[in-house]
């Protein structure tokens, strides 16, 4: 719980580095963690949100498409997503920065980036490793820059 809430909280923060009028915290006190946007307490209401027409597979990617293509499905998706009452949708890593700011925008709704974080496996000292060991240092320092080249660069 402690690690969503950070990366709900990191997400936040890049999102109000660029737009620089939200301000977001935790507040931590006597009664427990919690969530705080402009002043008012965040509770999440979202969900894993992907693009995929039919007919396509994994391999199709909604941000490589033309401008208008990307525009129209947003334009299908998010206003469902809104009337649903989902106000953070959570994305994986290759979305543009303009779509996300564009997203929160027109319809409100916040992006959370998910990088799979070693969940797969990764190259380190460029020998692939299938069973990501998080205890060891290479493997912290490595997927921490990759997060942060992703996100804040």
């Amino acid at each position: 719980m402690k690690k969503a809430v950070q990366t709900l909280v990191l997400t936040f923060l890049a999102i109000s580095a660029m737009s620089q009028a939200e301000k977001v915290s935790v507040v931590n006190n006597q009664d427990g963690m919690k969530l705080v946007v402009n002043g008012r307490d965040f509770f999440v209401n979202g969900m894993n949100w992907d693009y995929f027409p039919i007919g396509t597979n994994f391999t199709y990617s909604l941000w490589k498409q033309p401008d208008d293509i990307i525009r129209a499905a947003l334009d299908s998706e998010m206003p469902m997503l809104r009337n649903m009452g989902v106000n953070v949708v959570r994305q994986y890593t290759g979305v543009p920065a303009r779509w996300i700011q564009y997203i929160y925008e027109k319809y409100g709704i916040y992006t959370m980036l998910n990088h799979s974080f070693g969940r797969y496996g990764l190259t380190l000292g460029g020998a692939w490793v299938g069973n990501t060991e998080y205890a060891d240092p290479r493997t912290r320092d490595l997927l921490m820059s990759e997060v942060k080249a992703c996100y804040f660069s």
